[in-house]
């Protein structure tokens, strides 16, 4: 189970962004501009809305792995979680920076 502190600490690092909660992903998902940018999943993830061209690039990095929607089932190259452990210090901030960089990006939908 997520430690309960990660939607607080999520909702502190996006600051004073325009943000809406959401209940889905089996968590709390963070809309900013009313697009999904993360998600604190029950399980302790963070799910990420992230660009698809760094997906691998991402993938490779320490408690980073592919979001899956239930047993074997990828969301697809545009989503990644991250273990909770790999969220302590400055981590949260620079995995939200990913989201938050593809969420400004003119590609993003």
């Amino acid at each position: 189970m997520a430690g309960p502190d990660l939607p607080e600490r999520v909702r502190a690092a996006l600051g004073d962004r325009r943000t809406r909660e959401v209940k889905m992903f089996g968590g709390i998902s963070f809309m900013v501009d009313e697009r999904m940018v993360a998600a604190a999943r029950g399980d302790g993830d963070l799910l990420l809305r992230v660009d698809p061209a760094r997906r691998e690039d991402l993938l490779a990095r320490p408690g980073a792995h592919e979001a899956l929607m239930g047993e074997g089932r990828s969301m697809g190259p545009g989503w990644l979680a991250v273990d909770e452990a790999a969220l302590t210090g400055a981590g949260l901030a620079e995995w939200l920076g990913h989201a938050l960089d593809f969420h400004a990006s003119p590609e993003e939908p």
